[in-house]
């Protein structure tokens, strides 16, 4: 007889879900000190009034693609607490200029509001790379 799947054995209730990665979301957006506009471009560009339902309740059964933005904001926001010294500087980081191929001297913010989950994705794989993964 096999075991079951860890997906099968905990199943994981998207309410529970969407609240976590929601109050991480906009625990790390805080730190980053981001606008509001900034932070429904970063989710997707969500309709405004479910955009502050999500963020005044903390919670939402969140579509596939805006659990991938979530998860992609909190691999970035990891890896600046790796790289950089102190939590201030790696706060600042994502408005500051960066020269590094793919920014064209724009900040990694400017890159993620383009709008395109990839945007996301370059700069989390710039991070990792930086990390030596």
């Amino acid at each position: 007889m096999s075991q079951p799947r860890l997906a099968e054995a905990y199943p994981l209730d998207a309410d529970e879900v969407g609240a976590t990665a929601l109050t991480a979301f906009f625990n790390i957006t805080e730190r980053w000190k981001l606008a509001a506009e900034e932070e429904r471009t970063l989710l997707g560009t969500p309709p405004r009034s479910t955009f502050f339902k999500w963020k005044s309740e903390r919670t939402a059964k969140l579509s596939a693609d805006t659990l991938e933005r979530i998860s992609y904001v909190m691999g970035i926001y990891k890896a600046l607490r790796i790289l950089l010294p102190t939590e201030e500087a790696a706060n600042a980081w994502v408005r500051k200029p960066n020269k590094a191929a793919g920014f064209a001297g724009k900040s990694a913010l400017d890159r993620m509001l383009a709008g395109r989950v990839v945007d996301l994705a370059d700069v989390r794989r710039y991070l990792d790379a930086e990390r030596g993964w």
